[in-house]
């Protein structure tokens, strides 16, 4: 990762104090695929040098690849067939609101959790109104 501060002179938007290059590279199938992004930040060099850029643009999909392998494999997400109206918002709303909930009470193992209150409901309905169980 390169940081220039020199860059954002260039940008005129506000609050952009870095921009910085990320080089990615990677194997698939034996392949190597290269891949060059641009990112822009409000952190100050002295807030965040190139390093530190760089756990957090690591940090940032790390998180992502971890939440979107759960709501795609786990809940899956992208094999549901709802596709009109504000029917996929919501569902995307009830999975949030699922996760939020199982990660509150500190399960970490989602497809356990969501597995065990498929075989008993009545722990479900008690996560969903009383925002906890207590025997899972």
């Amino acid at each position: 990762m390169r940081s220039s501060p020199r860059l954002r002179e260039y940008l005129d938007w506000p609050g952009v104090e870095q921009v910085c290059v990320l080089e990615r590279v990677r194997r698939v199938k034996g392949a190597e695929q290269r891949e060059t992004v641009f990112a822009i930040t409000s952190l100050t060099p002295a807030e965040a040098p190139a390093g530190r850029l760089l756990e957090l643009a690591r940090g940032h999909w790390g998180i992502e690849n971890r939440l979107h392998w759960v709501k795609d494999v786990v809940l899956g997400e992208d094999a549901c067939r709802v596709h009109s109206g504000r029917a996929p918002q919501i569902l995307a709303g009830l999975r949030n609101a699922a996760l939020r909930l199982l990660h509150k009470n500190k399960l970490s193992g989602i497809a356990s959790a969501l597995r065990h209150l498929a075989a008993f409901p009545m722990k479900a309905v008690q996560l969903v109104t009383q925002g906890r169980i207590t025997d899972l």
